[in-house]
């Protein structure tokens, strides 16, 4: 019977499996998932190349979300390799079979120069902000800190534009870029709702900066009060990782679209028109581009003017969110994105449908022998109708 701790340790210790150094390198180059149970103060001093951190006190509430196969090899280690002899018991009483602690822990790793790093730090202000997300083991500190070394451009501070915005400066997004040339009108604010009274008259990007960095100072908001056109796109877009295409007509979609395929973008889409919003990702080669659906505009007698039409107040919300979901989903590398689909939402119905959208290979853009330029390329402003597929009235 174990009476002291010293008496525990050694009996749990000679229960279960412990390897030496080499064998945990090994089995980590291998493919072996490696637990840190350290706290977190301790793992700011450094941590093992691709090890997982769950503190030792939620080790058994969260390993399932991390090591889903109970018979794949799992090595535990903390700091001098007592912890992670109760650690791996613990996780063998869970039904893991091929479970083991690395004798000496991180310190004895890190004296034998075997490989590690040492994470991003974070202020406490910030631990508290995205607690949550390091809960989750697909985001963690490592995604954090790739969300705020993420630039997004968002293009549009209007109905699609402001949920995003918002949402995913909260997610902490560390640069966001808007591009807007109109001004806060009242007749914005039932669906804009990154404006608000006061700022009736003020440019849309400097109203929407203003919200985004009331929320969360850790974003930088870079603002372009300017309209796209070919002289300036693709200038604009190449300091970016993703675009969020929030906008309203069928000209700037097009252009949008050609200059994200040229640059090798992926183009977070959305659209919305009077009940039914619709959102996408164009990213070839892994799926189609705008034009595999749309190679030309419609007519112009088929889009009339998105004011005629109107737009439920909520719609932009929803659709918002979901752009806001695949951009992170994308920054993050996790996940299925929607890229090759088109989801189709029905606020009267409260439906959502999908559609399979296949890449031309003949596509004026994307396709093999498709422009590689913008300067041949004709963009006719067409209002924003939004056809069996298209989307409109942001």
């Amino acid at each position: 019977m174990a009476n002291t701790y010293q008496d525990l340790l050694q009996k749990t210790r000679a229960e279960i499996k412990n390897i030496d150094l080499n064998d945990a390198d090994r089995l980590r180059r291998e493919g072996a998932v490696l637990i840190d149970i350290r706290e977190a103060d301790e793992v700011e001093q450094g941590i093992v190349d691709g090890a997982v951190h769950i503190p030792r006190g939620f080790l058994e509430s969260r390993i399932e979300q991390v090591a889903t196969d109970k018979s794949a090899p799992v090595v535990v280690y903390c700091a001098g390799g007592a912890r992670s002899v109760f650690g791996t018991k613990a996780l063998e009483d869970l039904g893991y079979t091929d479970v083991a602690s690395m004798d000496g822990g991180f310190n004895a790793w890190k004296t034998a120069a075997l490989p590690w790093s040492k994470p991003a730090s974070f202020s406490q202000d910030q631990r508290r902000r995205y607690s949550r997300h390091f809960l989750l083991p697909e985001v963690g500190e490592a995604g954090q800190q790739t969300l705020l070394n993420t630039k997004v451009l968002m293009i549009g501070a209007g109905g699609l534009g402001s949920p995003a915005a918002l949402y995913l400066a909260a997610a902490g997004i560390g640069t966001l870029g808007i591009i807007d040339d109109d001004i806060v009108d009242d007749s914005n604010l039932q669906r804009q709702v990154a404006h608000t009274t006061d700022r009736i008259g003020m440019p849309k990007v400097e109203s929407a900066k203003a919200a985004i960095e009331a929320l969360n100072p850790d974003v930088k908001v870079i603002t372009y009060q300017t309209r796209l056109d070919k002289e300036n796109i693709l200038g604009i877009f190449e300091d970016y990782d993703i675009i969020l295409d929030g906008t309203d007509n069928f000209a700037t979609r097009y252009l949008i679209n050609d200059a994200c395929v040229l640059l090798g973008k992926p183009n977070v889409h959305g659209s919305i028109f009077r009940f039914e919003g619709q959102a996408t990702v164009f990213n070839p080669p892994d799926g189609p581009c705008y034009r595999c659906i749309f190679p030309d505009p419609p007519p112009p007698d088929l889009a009339p003017n998105c004011a005629e039409g109107g737009v439920l107040g909520v719609l932009p919300g929803t659709v918002g969110l979901i752009q806001s979901t695949e951009v992170l989903k994308l920054a993050l590398g996790i996940g299925t994105t929607l890229s090759g689909r088109l989801l189709m939402y029905d606020a009267l119905e409260e439906e959502f449908r999908e559609l399979i959208l296949d890449r031309d290979p003949n596509c004026p853009i994307c396709g093999e022998h498709g422009h590689k330029s913008l300067d041949d390329i004709e963009y006719t402003e067409v209002g924003c109708f939004v056809p069996a597929l298209a989307g409109a009235a942001a």
